[in-house]
């Protein structure tokens, strides 16, 4: 028995969607642990691309255990929308799994997250609007209405009331909009309940019966470490715990049960959205990495800015995750440049930082020092062997993994599953 946690080390889209379906194959149970529909995972199976929001990466295994754990804040309607499009594409979900005291999405979340937008203007985070922050505010003020609540018929309609009236004093008081109807998200909600309560379960206990029958447990996050709430470059971070330790409390299984952590990170860096990002790229090198990387956002098409790999928010990622292995994804789309780098560390007011700051103000005014590698032109997409890679790469791989402090165990050299080099054969 083994159980694993597979986190973002940098500020998410580092293609954990694609490491979390490779390792599922020895997984029998996959923990989504959380966020929201905010992310997203793009996953490749021979010639067919799935995109995932909600639904573990394991459900592409018909034989997988999944669980949407109580970390996770859940709006309904694309949640079911998710389980269509899955079983239409003959991807069964009856081994799936929602926690029943996770948080609910309603429609005021998502017109208050795009009201506040509109209301900071240039000083706006770059939220998806899809109501997650207000959701996770909703929660942590104990006034949220989770998926027991939602199945409950005499209570939920007295919570959603309560939930609307106060809302729509927000819309028409203070951001002098129109208010919501409550008998149409009562009635649409209603019927999501319907649909919903044959997935819905004690999640906490399911995945601890399987801990104490030794399966195989894989915890897949969202999003970035440098998005996390406490640990991120705050105020431009999600609204919840995209770090490892967040899948003890929000799966619902004590510390002890962790055996191993692993943080998935690209050959590079990007990030959506705003803040701070002191080795973007606004030249011709960014472009091309993201015209050839893809680099445009799963859940909002976003072009996402990119920049050369940050050893900085590397080293940071492992203390702060207690991260035993890097996997290393896109290294393929480093190909054909002529020369590649790595941030070692951030030069401020002439004093070399090697240690990620806290300060926003600092780290906007932090020039990258950089290391330089010479690139390589052979198509790696091929290799499936360490060896087998040019000498250009494994140094540059080399580097990454000594510079951050870890070994890398597994590097990605295309989209699809099985265009994956193991540097370790057994992670769990």
């Amino acid at each position: 028995m083994s159980t694993v946690v597979v986190i973002g080390a940098q500020w998410g889209d580092e293609g954990k969607g694609k490491v979390t379906d490779f390792l599922a194959e020895k997984a029998d149970v996959v923990v989504r642990y959380m966020g929201g529909n905010n992310a997203g995972h793009t996953v490749v199976v021979g010639d067919h691309e799935y995109k995932l929001h909600l639904i573990p990466s394991g459900i592409l295994y018909p034989d997988k255990m999944c669980v949407i754990g109580s970390g996770v804040v859940i709006d309904p309607a694309v949640f079911l929308s998710e389980v269509e499009s899955l079983e239409k594409r003959g991807i069964s979900t009856k081994n799936l799994w929602i926690s029943q005291r996770a948080h609910v999405i309603f429609p005021y979340h998502q017109k208050l997250d795009q009201m506040e937008e509109e209301r900071k203007g240039n000083n706006k985070i770059g939220t998806t609007c899809r109501g997650i922050g207000p959701a996770y505010t909703d929660k942590s003020a104990r006034v949220g209405i989770r998926v027991i609540d939602l199945l409950d018929g005499e209570q939920f309609p007295v919570l959603l009331n309560a939930n609307i009236n106060s809302k729509n004093r927000i819309f028409t008081e203070v951001y002098d909009g129109t208010a919501l109807d409550y008998k149409e998200i009562l009635d649409a909600y209603s019927t999501y309940a319907e649909a919903m309560k044959k997935y819905v379960c004690d999640t906490s206990l399911l995945v601890n019966d399987a801990v104490e029958q030794g399966k195989n447990i894989l915890f897949e996050g969202a999003q970035g470490t440098m998005l996390d709430l406490d640990h991120g470059t705050y105020p431009f971070v999600t609204s919840s715990h995209p770090t490892a330790g967040a899948a003890c409390f929000s799966a619902g299984v004590g510390p002890t049960r962790i055996d191993r952590v692993i943080g998935v990170a690209k050959a590079y860096t990007t990030r959506v959205g705003e803040g701070p990002f002191p080795t973007e790229l606004n030249d011709d090198i960014g472009s091309l990495i993201r015209k050839q990387g893809g680099e445009y956002g799963t859940t909002t098409g976003r072009p996402r800015r990119c920049g050369w790999f940050d050893g900085v928010v590397g080293r940071y990622a492992v203390r702060i995750n207690g991260l035993d292995y890097l996997a290393l994804t896109k290294l393929d789309v480093l190909s054909g440049l002529e020369q590649i780098k790595i941030c070692t560390g951030y030069n401020y007011q002439g004093e070399v930082m090697n240690e990620f700051p806290a300060s926003l103000k600092i780290l906007s005014e932090c020039v990258p020092v950089y290391e330089s590698f010479p690139g390589w032109d052979e198509d790696i997409t091929g290799i499936r062997k360490l060896a087998d890679l040019p000498e250009q790469a494994r140094l540059f791989l080399d580097r990454v993994s000594e510079i951050c402090g870890v070994p890398i165990a597994l590097i990605g050299v295309g989209s699809r599953r099985s265009q994956t080099i193991l540097t370790k054969e057994d992670l769990y």
